[in-house]
């Protein structure tokens, strides 16, 4: 297991456990990470990462992505 930010571009994973306060979960739970649900990464600009959730294309700030563990 280990941080959304660490993965490489292309890497479909496994979203495993979404850390965080309860505000920054349920945030990131309206955007579509949830527990064992997939993500892409597609790209990463400027420090943020540019992933795909549910079909989706979705701008996230390392800060984020940190919190969100992934397998």
């Amino acid at each position: 297991m280990m941080p959304l930010v660490m993965m490489n571009m292309g890497e479909r994973c496994t979203i495993c456990k979404i850390g965080g306060k309860e505000e920054t979960k349920k945030f990131l739970e309206s955007l579509g990470f949830v527990t064992g649900g997939t993500v892409t990464v597609i790209s990463e600009a400027g420090g943020n990462l540019i992933v795909d959730v549910k079909g989706t294309r979705i701008a996230i700030g390392r800060d984020m992505a940190a919190k969100i563990m992934v397998q």
